[in-house]
């Protein structure tokens, strides 16, 4: 079968049903009748001063040739007139347009108004959130104690937040106008680290205390970034501590003489204990005036609650009668898990107000931060986690003021 001859068309196929079109090429200025069984094409109508071209069978409306700012249908609506009909509705992006000036008219151009918004977004809110923690101004926002708090961080469990919960108290207090001691009184120097602080081998840290009876003032280093935040780092020779306090004469209260021979008056003084219950722990308890304990949202967590409790009530009975069990911070909740809200629930009945209102979230934010050696306070202010940090924080310092109003009454 042969090719159609040039410049004519051929029959429509069954493929292009639906199609509007003549059978041939129509003349110049006389459109032809359309097909039989083709529906007839719906005329379009003319706006008034336009003109219109011929695209196949229909008639394509096209825009007065006006010099200047060409009309639009909807500027009739916008005036408060009425659109031509069959204008369609102007959507949201014609009622406020955001990227092209509206002239009102009397030759000047104005932005249009932006559409009502009942609250900031959330990059914003989380931006306030940031520049509120991070405190730029250096203005005293949370209450300095009348004296200096001694806080051991102590759980014999590990694993439950206890150096992360040291690290981020410590800069939240000392980025809101208090003078804060971090004393690492763990081998492993985990809260050396997230202080960015050096603590390897040849480094003077709390072992000299401890042993040597050096100066706590010649171990201490600032923290950097951080103002009136200071750090006694812990290295590996900390390990060996245990046993070599054991023939040392008042081997219980070594960091307790060390702590109080330091010339500079401290607001908060941090102890983060290792994870067990020997004589690095003891020497916190003995040091300290409070003890703060982390407990995560887990069954183990409690399990070994007793126990904790019961070499407290001991250390105060015989070595410091002053200790006392003030804070107890519930941290890594899961608020999709039941167990997290029943162990919740078991610590505050059993606690009473002890226990904070502000409760650590889990948060991948916590867990990066000290691998840029920094608390999740500076890596990331905006995030949950600090946010919940930031909350205890301040109600620490809140209940410490509120304590000792009650003391002096």
């Amino acid at each position: 079968m042969s090719a159609p001859p040039t410049g004519r068309v051929g029959p429509v196929s069954a493929s292009s049903a639906g199609r509007v079109g003549p059978a041939s090429a129509p003349v110049s200025g006389q459109p032809s009748a359309p097909l039989t069984g083709t529906p007839p094409t719906r005329p379009v109508s003319t706006p008034p001063g336009g003109r219109s071209e011929h695209v196949g069978r229909a008639e394509v409306p096209r825009p007065p040739d006006v010099t200047g700012r060409a009309e639009h249908p909807t500027d009739a609506v916008r005036s408060g007139g009425t659109a031509p009909a069959g204008t369609p509705h102007p959507s949201a992006a014609d009622a406020y347009p955001t990227d092209a000036p509206v002239d009102d008219g009397a030759g000047s151009v104005a932005l249009p108004a932006a559409p009502p918004d009942d609250e900031d977004p959330p990059l914003a809110m989380e931006a306030m959130r940031a520049v509120h923690i991070l405190n730029p101004s250096g203005e005293v926002t949370m209450p300095r104690p009348d004296q200096p708090r001694i806080m051991c961080v102590a759980n014999q469990k590990g694993g439950v937040g206890k150096t992360t919960t040291t690290v981020n108290l410590a800069v939240a207090l000392a980025l809101h106008g208090n003078r804060v001691l971090v004393v690492d009184l763990d081998p492993q120097g985990n809260a050396s680290t997230g202080l960015n602080v050096p603590h390897h081998t040849g480094v003077p840290d709390v072992y000299d205390c401890l042993i040597d009876s050096a100066p706590i003032s010649d171990v201490a280093q600032p923290v950097e970034g951080i103002p009136n935040l200071w750090c006694v780092p812990a290295t590996i020779d900390l390990a060996g501590a245990e046993i070599e306090l054991v023939s040392v004469v008042a081997r219980e209260s070594r960091l307790s003489r060390a702590i109080s021979a330091h010339p500079d008056q401290f607001d908060y003084v941090f102890i983060d204990c290792p994870p067990s219950l020997g004589l690095l722990t003891v020497n916190a308890l003995v040091a300290a005036r409070e003890v703060l304990i982390p407990i995560q949202c887990e069954y183990y967590a409690l399990e070994g609650l007793n126990q904790l409790i019961n070499n407290i009530n001991l250390v105060r009975q015989h070595l410091n009668p002053n200790l006392d069990v003030s804070t107890i911070l519930l941290t890594m909740y899961d608020r999709r898990t039941r167990l997290a809200d029943a162990v919740e629930q078991d610590v505050r009945n059993h606690f009473g107000d002890k226990v904070l209102q502000a409760v650590i979230p889990r948060n991948v934010r916590v867990s990066e931060a000290p691998s840029y050696g920094q608390s999740v306070m500076t890596y990331d202010p905006g995030s949950r986690g600090a946010t919940s940090y930031f909350e205890a924080a301040q109600e620490i310092a809140e209940r410490g003021v509120r304590t000792a109003v009650g003391r002096n009454a």
